[in-house]
């Protein structure tokens, strides 16, 4: 027996005769009418626009698909005269980077010693480049003031969320479009398990844009911390090693921006800044002789980073600091400056 479909052609007024014919691309069914072989879909919703793809940057012309990708779309331009072919991420939720994933204390309440004090161990510590056993040992010479080492690595580590929140505060009023971004990744160990650190630095502020903690060296890491720091500005160009991980995630997040792929240390271009912090970075990290676990190396590493943004002069910035080259307004003396986070 022949089943009965109450719909109504819309091309011959047809209202007995049909078949299901599948669904349309928008999951609405759709029918075949037998009399006139017309096929319609009586749920479309005809305020629905079909799902547009970007245009061509070269020539504005429609785009098509060419290749998907879980985090990136490959398009090329309809017009075979131009057929450029360009990459767009997609707005799918991505894994936030180590720097924005703190653990610790957000202000410098219920502590046993005094605001200068614990903001001396980490002056000591983050640009000193001094063990916090020996830390202890001149409080007790200088200040006669006993503190355990263990409490000044805790303190290393307990005030990054502290810390990163002066810097949101403060990063806003920068300018970091520059001509060059820097892109590089080191190893630490925690636990002698090998980590991969990622690090963006802005060329004529020097400032450190971002970092990324994470136990893989793979595309999608680079996708994560180049995601985070492309809030901050469009650079002319950025500036990474022979890495194929950061091909895609440039073209992807700065479309506009020059990939400048360094071949060795002889070109006109090379990657020395961030190789220089690096080192800086590794004398710092000698010193610790490895982390103990991952929130801790975060955490370290973060209130690190905020040092040498905000509180280290640099000679080659004219003993400013990167953060004040970058626009900010605030007085990095050390004896101002923690009266006023206290």
């Amino acid at each position: 027996m022949q089943k009965i479909i109450s719909q109504i052609c819309p091309k011959c007024n047809n209202n007995q005769y049909f078949f299901k014919y599948g669904k349309d691309k928008f999951g609405n069914q759709k029918y075949l009418c037998k009399v006139c072989k017309y096929q319609f879909a009586p749920n479309y919703d005809h305020k629905i626009k079909p799902k547009k793809y970007p245009p061509c940057p070269s020539c504005s012309k429609a785009s098509f698909i060419h290749h998907d990708f879980k985090d990136y779309t490959n398009y090329r331009c309809c017009d075979k005269k131009c057929n450029h072919s360009f990459f767009a991420p997609k707005p799918t939720v991505k894994l936030p980077p180590s720097m924005s994933m703190l653990v610790g204390k957000h202000d410098f309440k219920r502590m046993r010693h005094s605001v200068f004090l614990i903001f001396t161990a980490l002056t000591m510590s983050f640009i000193g480049k001094s063990s916090s056993r020996n830390i202890a040992l001149i409080f007790k010479m200088l200040y006669n003031i006993k503190v355990s080492h263990v409490t000044v690595a805790d303190w290393c580590k307990k005030f990054a969320p502290l810390l990163d929140n002066i810097a949101v505060k403060l990063i806003p009023s920068m300018n970091f479009n520059s001509d060059e971004w820097h892109a590089d990744e080191t190893v630490v160990r925690i636990k002698g398990v090998k980590y991969y650190i990622w690090f963006i630095i802005d060329s004529e502020t020097r400032f450190v844009l971002g970092f990324h903690l994470s136990p893989h060296r793979d595309s999608p890491q680079a996708h994560t911390i180049l995601n985070h720091v492309r809030q901050f500005g469009n650079p002319r160009s950025i500036v990474s090693d022979r890495y194929s991980a950061y091909k895609l995630p440039i073209k992807c997040f700065f479309p506009d921006a020059n990939h400048i792929r360094v071949e060795n240390f002889k070109d006109d271009i090379s990657n020395n800044l961030i190789e220089s912090f690096h080192s800086q970075f590794k004398a710092w990290y000698k010193i610790k002789r490895g982390f103990n676990s991952f929130d801790s190396a975060n955490s370290t590493i973060s209130a690190f980073i905020f040092f040498f943004n905000f509180i280290r002069p640099h000679m080659g910035l004219h003993n400013s600091t990167p953060a004040q080259v970058a626009g900010a307004d605030y007085n990095p003396n050390f004896s101002k400056f923690f009266k006023s986070i206290a």
